[in-house]
């Protein structure tokens, strides 16, 4: 019996030790998953808290535990209103992973935890952004026509729309027809676009071209890259994913990009030192670092970097009246132009009016001429899927658009969880598709655009 207790203590002993082990490692050097997780949770409550006015617990269960990892149920949030900070942990002991939202700024990771040095990047004060008469027709105001009919039948079916679809936004001839908002969502609500983004900060790019800041022909794009092979790295070669850097853009684990996103302060620093493994021009890689890497290429073709901050907004979002777009940046300051633009669904559908309209807005050319067109041309690298700018010409799921019976013009902003705008400019159509349908769904909106456009016809 002594014996018995004897071992049972020891085995109690141990079991304490263990534990006590496993707490101090994950207090003290937590598996970077972990921050990864915490990361990810901390950044989208934090926008969608001060940038969409969502509930965060709401936020927390519906966009960041229900289509996640498993891990991420684990994870708790604080909220500090006051200050705009966010905090994300793990058993809300562990792997703490902060977001700091910055007016005019969106919401960045502070994966170092230095909120002294985040809060050192500050953007230009600047007018509040207004729709100065509501009541006009979209795009000039919010004002919109009687829906049509048949657009109204076909936005109501569940199947077309897809799960987890949080706004649909169609628009023919330069006017909405019908619009349609999942529980909890409206036209007044900012949506997160993921790699959508990318073409936005690509026609940020254009503004740049066109105001001759930037070629498309330009080497030696950064002081770091003097030497071969970076040297030889063009803008065109990054705008259409085939610069030859190394980068892994597998989610689901730490790789490139989710270090990127979550555990880099500097997300252009990190990405500017990749290796080159290809020859430039020769090979596709869908690569997020790389739109980071264009986002810091045009700051640093602005006179300082409060007009550097102040750009997308002056020479893009105000212009197309996109008066809830905010691009975010990380925390040193640079646009994370891969993947956080938040916009309602309805300013994403300007954004893809201008598309239709050759980059011409109100009479004005924004976009040089033959950019739009660029933007729809598939590249032989990447087997006819993405083109020479930044945008799909094929949508989820890379089958041919034929397969669904639309038209070989049809051209795409893609991003994460089922973003899409597809662009038919012949037709002078758009439409938007916002929601949260992680992608083993196997939804295609390439049905919706279908049923759409034969409606329209």
């Amino acid at each position: 019996m002594r014996l018995l207790v004897k071992v049972l203590r020891r085995g109690v002993l141990a079991l304490i030790m263990l534990v006590t082990g496993v707490i101090v490692w994950l207090s003290a050097a937590p598996p970077e998953l972990l921050r990864v997780g915490t990361g990810y949770a901390a950044k989208i409550v934090c926008s969608n808290v001060f940038l969409a006015g969502r509930d965060p617990q709401a936020v927390l269960a519906l966009d960041v535990q229900a289509p996640g990892h498993p891990l991420l149920k684990l994870v708790g949030v604080d909220v500090d209103t006051e200050n705009r900070i966010v905090t994300a942990r793990m058993l809300g002991v562990f792997a703490a992973s902060t977001a700091v939202h910055r007016e005019g700024l969106g919401c960045a990771s502070v994966p170092d935890g230095d909120l002294d040095a985040a809060l050192t990047v500050v953007a230009p004060e600047a007018e509040p952004r207004t729709v100065t008469d509501t009541g006009a027709p979209w795009p000039e105001g919010e004002g919109t026509t009687p829906v049509d009919g048949r657009i109204a039948t076909l936005l109501s079916d569940a199947d077309l729309g897809g799960p987890g679809m949080r706004a649909v936004v169609v628009v023919k001839d330069g006017r909405i027809v019908g619009e349609a908002y999942g529980q909890g969502f409206s036209a007044s609500t900012p949506l997160l676009g993921w790699s959508m983004a990318k073409t936005v900060n690509a026609a940020i790019v254009g503004r740049l071209l066109k105001e001759a800041r930037l070629g498309l022909y330009d080497t030696r794009l950064f002081p770091e890259w003097s030497d071969a092979p970076d040297a030889s790295i063009r803008l065109r070669d990054l705008l259409a994913m085939e610069s030859g850097l190394e980068f892994n853009e597998d989610y689901g684990d730490v790789t490139d990009v989710t270090r990127m996103l979550y555990l880099e302060p500097d997300m252009a620093g990190f990405s500017l030192l990749k290796p080159v493994l290809a020859g430039t021009g020769e090979q596709f890689s869908y690569a997020s670092g790389t739109s980071v890497l264009l986002a810091r290429i045009w700051m640093s073709r602005l006179p300082d970097p409060g007009q550097a901050l102040a750009y997308p907004r002056k020479a893009l979002f105000d212009p197309l009246g996109m008066t809830s777009a905010v691009l975010e940046t990380d925390a040193a300051g640079t646009f994370v132009g891969s993947s956080y633009l938040y916009a309602t669904a309805r300013d994403w559908a300007r954004f893809g009016q201008l598309l239709v309209d050759d980059g011409v807005w109100n009479g004005e050319r924004l976009l040089p001429e033959g950019f739009v067109a660029a933007m729809q041309r598939p590249t032989a690298a990447s087997g006819g899927r993405y083109t020479e700018i930044q945008a799909w010409q094929v949508g989820p799921g890379d089958e041919p658009d034929e397969r669904f019976g639309l038209t070989p013009e049809t051209f795409w902003l893609l991003g994460h969880d089922g973003q899409a705008v597809a662009i038919i400019p012949s037709e002078r159509l758009v439409v938007v598709r916002l929601g949260l349908t992680p992608s083993k769904l196997g939804y295609r909106p390439q049905s919706l655009v279908k049923a759409v456009a034969d409606a329209l016809r």
